[in-house]
């Protein structure tokens, strides 16, 4: 009988010798090199960041089709969240490019690579010069600010500058661009601000048909320093506004019969407006 049976503290077997150290390492160390090894070959032999990764192909942009019907968040999370952005996108070269309009005067989607070097050093200028497609603005004593619709930038004005430039404004509810864009423009911009990341940002507007109002707006965005750590997002912003039924289509709107507005929050929130 050993001394671990007499003792009390245990009545199995005599306790099994450690492997040595070095064999440990170096058997992880074996494993290690497969795995990873196993990993590129499945990749095609592509090297792809460390952080959150980007796709090899640009998936298809979002539909309204794909899309599920407002249910009372102002955005849901696209492809798991991974932007579309590919490696051919990657840069910290500073750009902006903006579609051209379409034969309805639509806006189509805004790319840009927001770092300091594009943050506007004036204050904005007057935008009310712009109509967007379906702009037939209404007065509601619940919305904060009065107005349903925002000439809504896609890239926002504290991000690159723009003004009255036709290619990036929208018509977009107060809703959307307070509770939708608001807390993603903050997250760009507080990282290409205090942070000195670029950050891959592209806002496309989503239409049904040929309807003058966007159903909404797809935002992307993804950090280039730090692979995606600090900023990763792919969602669909509802152009929606509670209590406001909207036509689509001519952008004309009224009041939902029946609703109750909760209390009114002023803000100050203006970036994307």
């Amino acid at each position: 009988m050993g001394i671990w049976e007499r003792q009390g503290r245990y009545t199995g077997p005599p306790p099994r010798k450690k492997t040595p150290l070095p064999l440990v390492i170096a058997v992880s160390v074996v494993l290690i090199v497969v795995l990873a090894a196993a990993a590129f070959w499945v990749s095609g032999g592509e090297q792809f960041p460390t952080g959150n990764a980007l796709p090899t192909d640009t998936p298809p942009p979002a539909l309204p089709g794909d899309i599920p019907p407002y249910s009372g968040e102002p955005y849901i999370e696209l492809n798991g969240n991974i932007p579309g952005f590919t490696q051919a996108d990657i840069t910290t070269e500073p750009f902006e490019t903006y579609s051209e309009l379409d034969g309805l005067g639509r806006c189509g989607p805004a790319f840009a690579n927001i770092c300091k070097e594009l943050m506007p050093e004036d204050d904005r200028e007057d935008i009310s010069t712009v109509k967007p497609t379906g702009y037939h603005n209404e007065w509601y004593d619940w919305i904060d600010h009065g107005y349903v619709y925002n000439r809504c930038h896609l890239i926002a004005f504290a991000m690159t500058g723009e003004n009255a430039n036709e290619k990036n404004l929208i018509t977009g509810t107060r809703y959307m661009n307070l509770e939708g864009m608001f807390p993603f423009e903050s997250k760009v911009l507080y990282h290409a601000s205090w942070g000195g990341h670029h950050v891959l940002y592209r806002a496309t507007p989503v239409f049904q048909g040929d309807e003058l109002v966007a159903r909404g707006v797809q935002l992307e965005g993804w950090s280039v320093e730090d692979e995606g750590e600090s900023v990763c997002f792919n969602v669909f912003v509802y152009n929606v506004q509670p209590g406001v039924v909207i036509d689509y289509a001519t952008g004309y709107n009224h009041a939902e019969e029946g609703y109750v507005p909760p209390a009114v929050i002023p803000s100050t929130a203006e970036i994307g407006s």
